[in-house]
């Protein structure tokens, strides 16, 4: 499949895993490798403009082989995997034809089972690429390379009509910093694809409102002995600021359009507590709701505290639910359904529960859905993708091309 599989394999054998504290963009060295690999294939395969800019993000374009005037478009990638699961030496297991059971990852106790993984039981035939239960896979969003760039040389060694394409990859998605210093104005397309979705036929254009909080805790520690009326336990302040937080309203207990507080993290003793949380909400209005929540119980836990001690509320907005900027581009969305269908493939048009750089640029001017990858699992040890899946993208995104140039001859 034109190398599709090796380019796939080739790519997750970087750890490129981004890190949330991190000042630098990119957040960590192996994304900068991988940038400059890719920078160096794309020239090699014979693609234009190809740059590579000092945030690591790289940009390159297959120009028109039309005569008639064909809007620019794009398809864009992210390089980092997430920080939730180690992307440090993955070692990724090829399973041909698959027969269904439990397929053993690695020679531990783990597994991949259709039990926990109902989807395996469709994918039967597939040639499936695995973890070997130590690492997360790397297929969100590697694949999404792969696949760009292996349509792209299609398209490019083909006589498959088509307008001026830009492909770029983009560091730092998985942390909500990858579309900041995108340089829209330099990508110079009317429209783009992220492809950073799942299984086959996924196409999104809605996704979360998101917003992190940070909560610093500051108590007031003394023996215990001689602790009453005294001591300030920031831990405890903690666990009932979590516990006054609707406990069907976590991830856990969430689906479809339906928001969430997210607990990520929490560290502390007596003296000092942090927590970090994630918010989520598909409308504006609940999502301004949930972090007024925050705010609101805050200041209802740290009343008659000790004037030493308080609780500090940080809230910074992430990114906006691309549906409003997007929707007024419906043909956008319209020319990837129809290009799906020409595949063979039923769209299964559906929010994304989480956000891809597409939210951010949507708002920037540059109208960006989403679509599939063939992945499964994303962020953990059980993440896999199937080989077809791959290619049913490669072909949509060619299709897209196509069908963008037909559309303009009328």
């Amino acid at each position: 499949m034109d190398k599709l599989l090796d380019r796939f394999l080739h790519y997750v054998s970087f750890d490129t895993q981004s890190k949330a504290n991190a000042k630098s963009t990119p957040s960590s060295d192996g994304q900068i490798k991988l940038a400059q690999s890719l920078r160096d294939e794309l020239i090699s395969l014979g693609f234009d403009q190809v740059t590579l800019s000092q945030k690591g993000c790289v940009m390159a374009t297959v120009p028109t082989n039309v005569s008639w005037p064909v809007p620019v478009i794009g398809f864009i990638a992210h390089l980092d995997t997430a920080p939730d699961f180690t992307a440090k030496h993955v070692n990724p297991q090829i399973v041909e034809s698959y027969r269904g059971g439990d397929i053993a990852l690695g020679n531990g106790d783990e597994i991949l089972s259709p039990v926990m993984f109902p989807v395996l039981h469709q994918l039967l035939g597939h040639t499936l690429v695995t973890t070997d239960g130590k690492t997360l896979l790397g297929a969100d969003d590697k694949a999404g390379i792969a696949e760009i760039v292996t349509a792209m040389l299609r398209l490019k060694n083909s006589d498959m009509p088509h307008g001026t394409v830009r492909i770029a990859f983009t560091p730092d998605e998985e942390i909500g910093k990858g579309a900041q210093n995108f340089d829209v104005e330099a990508f110079a397309a009317e429209w783009a694809y992220t492809v950073d979705g799942g299984g086959v036929g996924e196409l999104e254009y809605e996704n979360f409102n998101a917003a992190s909080v940070t909560l610093k805790i500051v108590g007031n520690n003394v023996h215990p002995g001689s602790a009453k009326g005294v001591m300030v336990n920031a831990l405890s302040l903690a666990t009932r600021f979590h516990e006054a937080l609707p406990a069907d309203e976590r991830p856990e207990n969430t689906s479809g359009y339906e928001g969430f507080y997210h607990l990520t993290g929490i560290k502390g003793n007596v003296e000092r507590a942090e927590m970090h949380y994630i918010l989520r909400d598909f409308d504006r209005g609940n999502f301004d709701a949930r972090k007024q929540k925050i705010l609101d119980l805050a200041q209802w836990l740290g009343e008659g505290l000790h004037r030493e001690c308080y609780i500090d509320v940080t809230i910074d907005d992430n990114y906006y639910n691309m549906r409003e900027e997007v929707m007024k581009h419906l043909h956008v969305i319209d020319l990837a359904r129809q290009a799906m269908k020409d595949c063979d493939i039923k769209p299964l048009v559906q929010p994304i529960r989480g956000g891809t750089d597409g939210a951010q640029l949507s708002f920037r001017g540059l109208p960006c859905p989403n679509i599939f990858t063939g992945g499964y699992n994303f962020h953990g040890k059980h993440e896999f993708i199937t080989l077809e899946g791959m290619e049913s993208a490669v072909k949509v995104i060619m299709r897209i091309a196509e069908l963008t140039a037909e559309s303009a001859r009328k």
